[in-house]
């Protein structure tokens, strides 16, 4: 679960990661307001999405009189911002961040995330602050200093020093950002985050450091142990199908393919869309229907696959653990009778009642239900089919 950056910087004043000070709004008045509260004369109008590169696409602005920030907000609010995280259809503003002016002297990188590899976190810090941190690591790695922080002895000044060494702060300056850094990972550990970013750090005038971006991700496993965290949930900001998707216990996430995939388990769905590459075709989802699949949850996975207009064929490829094939050749006999399964469905059952299911669809005779022998057999159907051979 994604946070806005006005709930990120609510945790971080937990931890004591500084912040400028900054008030959410909702209208162009609130803003106004809001301005008048926080005093000075200079204000950010920061539009509030879950996606990065917002000041590129418009959605962070500066303003120099109360008048101008009402006037901004008034352009930012309702207005769908498009970023390069965002796709496309960007996403709609319906909130708001006035947030005091800040004196910039240098702006850095700063985040930690979760390496699997290494089974532990990794702070990662950089002086390409404010740009997209991705294409930094793309063209000039040797800029992004990585730290892994073991768990079991938590971080540390070395850890911190490492840091500051590799970012050329003056001594001066390092106390400070060791703070920060130590702070930083603190809240990170504590909430059960799967990432914080802040981009960009910076350093002021007086040679302090404050995050004047903050983002964050969360674990949705351990939400139950965050429920002032789960309060935050933002359900306008994700996906209406991913959203009805876990309703019905699937894990549904939306690609920009033409395949739709039906799975289980989220191995197999990886090989699969491994595979529907490695044949020339491109997945349009991500769907598991899980252990635990029936006939009505495969038919609401179809319901929710063919909802994507780019979908041109469906590869459902099953390997029958702890589901059995039988229960998901039913859910493909009642999806026909409930949804307009109007593409060819290529059908690859294994496992468990495996040949009673190749007996049901045999039998229900569906003229666009194709079966398959194997995951490369059904892939390369799939492909074929979705180029209409």
């Amino acid at each position: 679960m994604n946070i806005h950056e006005y709930q990120a910087k609510q945790i971080f004043a937990k931890y004591g990661v500084p912040t400028p000070r900054g008030i959410v709004a909702n209208t162009p008045a609130q803003a106004a307001t809001n301005a008048q509260e926080l005093g000075g004369n200079i204000w950010v109008v920061k539009a509030q999405i879950h996606a990065g590169g917002r000041g590129l696409g418009g959605g962070v602005k500066l303003a120099k009189s109360i008048d101008e920030v009402k006037e901004l907000a008034s352009e930012i609010l309702g207005m769908t911002l498009v970023t390069h995280q965002t796709g496309p259809e960007g996403k709609l503003v319906q909130k708001v961040y006035i947030e005091e002016g800040a004196d910039i002297k240098d702006e850095y990188y700063l985040g930690v995330v979760l390496d699997r590899a290494k089974e532990m976190p990794v702070i990662m810090a950089s002086t390409e602050g404010g740009m997209e941190i991705e294409k930094v690591a793309e063209e000039s790695p040797e800029k992004i200093v990585k730290v892994a922080v073991d768990p079991a002895i938590g971080f540390q000044g070395f850890h911190g020093r490492e840091l500051a060494f590799g970012l050329g702060l003056a001594k001066e300056e390092q106390g400070k950002f060791i703070k920060f850094a130590s702070a930083l990972y603190r809240c990170y550990m504590e909430n059960d985050a799967e990432m914080i970013e802040i981009n960009p750090l910076i350093k002021t005038g007086a040679g302090d450091f404050l995050a004047l971006d903050g983002k964050m991700g969360f674990d949705d496993s351990a939400l139950g142990r965050h429920p002032d965290i789960e309060d935050m949930r933002d359900i306008s900001e994700e996906d209406a199908d991913e959203r009805e998707a876990s309703r019905y216990g699937l894990s549904y996430i939306s690609l920009d393919g033409e395949i739709g995939c039906m799975v289980n388990g989220a191995g197999l769905a990886m090989g699969t869309m491994d595979t529907i590459n490695y044949m020339g075709g491109t997945p349009a989802n991500f769907l598991d229907v899980g252990g635990s699949a029936n006939a009505e949850t495969v038919a609401k996975g179809f319901e929710i696959i063919l909802k994507n207009p780019n979908v041109k064929a469906i590869f459902v490829n099953i390997f029958g653990g702890i589901v059995r094939c039988d229960r998901i050749a039913n859910g493909i006999l009642e999806a026909t009778k409930l949804v307009d399964v109007h593409v060819p469905v290529i059908v690859r059952l294994d496992g468990t009642n495996a040949p009673e299911a190749a007996e049901i669809l045999k039998n229900a005779n569906i003229p666009n239900v194709i079966a398959a022998t194997d995951l490369a057999d059904g892939a390369a159907k799939a492909v074929a089919a979705a180029k209409g051979e």
